[in-house]
C-alpha cells in the first residue's frame, strides 16, 4: 500500500500480476498527471489494483485494468482522447463515488463483473458507459449527463443491471441495447435526450421496470422487430419540454468542437433578445430587432448544426412559436418560368412559419451573367419582401463562402439591411479535427491506437490549405478510409480477430487512409492497402 501526500505527480504506472493499493493521504489532494503520455496513467494486467481518493489526468486513457481485480473509490478521471476507465475480463471491478469528465468515453466494461455505484459521468465526447462482450455489472445510482453519443451503450451479449440511474443530455439515445444483449433496467430516469429514451435492437431482450421517460424523441422506448424485452409500469412521458431549457441549449452549443467566435456571437444575440424581452415585460420601449443572420465560411464548419440550435433558442425565448428547422437550396426556391419562383419561395416561407429557414449556398441565387432565363434574382427579390413582411414569424439564415456572400448581398439594395449580423465560421484547426474524429471513432465502437494522435495532427495540417478542404468532412473521410484499411488488414491475419483487434484502428490503418486520401487530392485514387 502506498499513501500519497498532497501534490501533483507526473507519474504513470504499469503493473503485471501485482497487488497494489494507492490512496491519497487524509485531507490531501493528489493528482497523477499522465496528460503528456501516449498510454494510460495506470495500467494493470492481472493482479489486484485498489485506488482511493486520487485524480487521474490522462490523454489517451486514465485507468485500465485487464484480467484482474479493480477497486476505485472517490477518484476523478479524465482522458480527452480515450476511455477514462477501461475494464476488461475482470471478475471483480468495483467503482464507487467516482467522477468521470472530459473523456472520449466514460467507463468501458468488457467481459467483466462487478459494480459501478454513485458515480457521475459527464461531458464526454462519446458514450458515457459502455458495457459489452458478455459483461454483467450492476450500475446503480449513477448520473450520466452531457454525452456526445449515448448515455449507456449495451452490446455483444451483455447482461448488466441498471438501477436508479439518471441519464440526460445525450446526443443520441439515452440507453441503447444491441447485439443480443439482455439488460435489466429498473427505476431509472431518462430525460432531455436527443434520441429515443431506451432503444432495443433486433434479437435483444431483458426488461424495463418503473422507468421514467421525459423529453425524448418518439417513441420513448423503441423496440426493433425481433426484440422481446419485458416493459412494465413505465411512466407516461411528460409533456414538459425540459430539452429546450435555455442554459442546456447554450451548453449544447458550447460542447461543439472549436468555433469560439461563433459561440460568442450566438450568445450575444441571445443576450440581446433576452434583455429585450425583459424590457418589454417591464413596459419599456423595445426597438425592432431582426432575427435574420448570415453564416459565412467554408463547408463543414458546423453552420447547419448551429442554425438548428439557434432555432431552438429562439423558441425558448418566445421569439418563434415552433423552432422548426427547414433547410433549402436554390432548387427549392427557383422556378422554371416567370412567376413560378415567387410562388415557390412564398410556399416555403408559409411552411416554415414559426421556425428557421436555412438557405445553404445562398450565393447561387445571385443573377448569373449571360443567363437570360435564370430566375435566381426573382427569388432574392421575393425573399427581401417576405423577410420584412414575416420578420416576426420566420428567422432566415443564409449561408455560404465569405466572398460569394458579399456578391449575394449586393444582388438587391435592401437585402443586406434585412440581416442583423454576419457570423464568420473559421476553419477547424488540426487539433479540432482530432477531437472530431475521436467522437466519430467512439460512436462507431472503435478505438484509436495510442500512436495515432501525432499522425492525425500531421495529416490534417497537411491538407488544410487544399482548395477542396472540407473541415469536419475530412475527419469523416479519414475515419471511413481507416475502417476500410483495417478491414483489409484483418482479412489477411488468417484467423478470426479478437474483440480488441476488431475495435482498434492502428497507426498503419491511419497511415494507409491518409496516403489514399492524399492521392485523391492529387487526382488519383489507388486502392487502400
Amino acid at each position: 500500500m502506498l499513501t500519497i501526500a498532497d501534490g501533483t505527480y507526473a507519474e504513470t504506472f504499469e503493473l503485471l500480476d501485482r497487488e497494489l493499493t494507492l490512496r491519497a493521504a487524509v485531507g490531501a489532494t493528489v493528482v497523477l498527471d499522465g496528460s503528456e503520455c501516449d498510454w494510460p496513467v495506470i495500467s494493470a494486467q492481472g493482479g489486484s489494483l485498489t485506488l482511493q481518493g486520487i485524480e487521474f489526468r490522462g490523454r489517451v486513457g486514465g485507468v485500465q485494468a485487464d484480467s484482474g481485480n479493480l477497486a476505485m473509490d472517490r477518484c476523478t478521471v479524465s482522458a480527452p482522447l480515450g476511455p477514462a476507465i477501461f475494464v476488461r475480463n475482470c471478475a471483480n471491478a468495483h467503482i464507487r463515488e467516482c467522477t468521470i469528465t472530459g473523456a472520449s468515453q466514460g467507463i468501458v466494461v468488457d467481459g467483466s463483473s462487478g459494480r459501478i455505484g454513485d458515480t457521475t459521468v459527464e461531458n464526454v465526447a462519446g458514450d458515457g458507459i459502455v458495457i459489452g462482450f458478455g459483461a454483467d455489472p450492476q450500475v446503480a445510482k449513477c448520473t450520466i449527463s452531457g454525452c456526445g453519443e449515448r448515455g449507456i451503450y449495451i452490446y455483444q451479449h451483455a447482461r448488466p443491471t441498471i438501477e436508479s440511474c439518471d441519464v440526460s443530455r445525450t446526443g443520441h439515445a439515452g440507453i441503447s441495447v444491441a447485439q443480443q444483449s439482455k439488460p435489466k433496467i429498473m427505476t431509472t430516469a431518462v430525460h432531455d435526450v436527443r434520441g429515443v429514451g431506451i432503444d432495443f435492437g433486433a434479437d435483444c431482450a431483458g426488461s424495463v421496470t418503473k422507468c421514467r421517460m421525459e423529453n425524448t424523441a418518439a417513441p420513448a422506448i423503441r423496440i426493433a422487430d425481433g426484440a422481446c424485452p419485458e416493459v412494465t409500469a413505465e411512466t407516461t412521458p411528460s409533456a414538459t419540454v425540459f430539452g429546450d431549457d435555455l442554459e442546456q441549449l447554450l451548453s449544447d452549443l458550447d460542447n461543439m468542437v472549436g468555433l469560439p467566435n461563433v459561440k460568442a456571437e450566438v450568445r450575444a444575440v441571445v443576450d440581446e433578445i433576452q434583455v429585450n424581452e425583459w424590457r418589454r415585460g417591464a413596459g419599456l420601449a423595445v426597438g425592432s430587432v431582426s432575427h435574420h443572420l448570415i453564416f459565412a465560411g467554408a463547408p463543414g464548419t458546423g453552420k447547419t448544426t448551429v442554425a438548428r440550435t439557434y432555432g431552438k433558442l429562439l423558441k425558448k425565448l418566445g421569439v418563434l412559436t415552433s423552432g422548426q428547422f427547414r433547410e433549402v437550396s436554390r432548387r427549392d426556391l427557383v422556378g422554371q418560368y416567370v412567376g413560378h419562383t415567387a410562388e415557390k419561395t412564398a410556399v416555403v416561407f408559409e411552411e416554415t412559419k414559426g421556425g428557421v429557414l436555412f438557405i445553404d449556398e445562398a450565393y447561387t441565387l445571385s443573377r448569373q451573367i449571360g443567363s437570360g432565363n435564370d430566375y435566381g434574382q426573382e427569388a432574392i427579390d421575393t425573399l427581401v419582401k417576405l423577410m420584412e413582411d414575416h420578420r416576426e414569424e420566420v428567422a432566415v439564415i443564409v449561408a455560404g463562402y465569405t466572398g460569394e456572400m458579399i456578391d449575394f448581398l449586393a444582388a438587391n439594395p435592401g437585402l443586406a439591411s434585412r440581416f442583423s449580423k454576419t457570423i464568420e465560421f473559421d476553419n477547424y484547426t488540426p487539433q479540432d479535427l482530432v477531437l472530431i474524429i475521436g467522437r466519430m471513432v467512439a460512436d462507431g465502437d472503435y478505438q484509436l491506437d495510442e500512436a495515432t494522435e501525432r499522425m492525425l495532427v500531421d495529416y490534417f495540417g497537411s491538407i488544410a490549405e487544399s482548395p477542396s478542404y472540407g473541415n469536419a468532412r475530412e475527419a469523416r473521410r479519414l475515419f471511413e478510409a481507416a475502417r476500410k484499411a483495417q478491414s483489409q488488414r484483418l482479412r489477411l491475419l488468417g484467423r478470426m480477430p479478437d474483440s480488441t483487434e476488431l475495435r482498434t484502428l492502428l497507426a498503419q490503418d491511419i497511415s494507409a487512409a491518409a496516403t489514399y486520401l492524399r492521392s485523391a487530392y492529387r487526382g488519383s485514387q489507388p486502392p487502400v492497402a
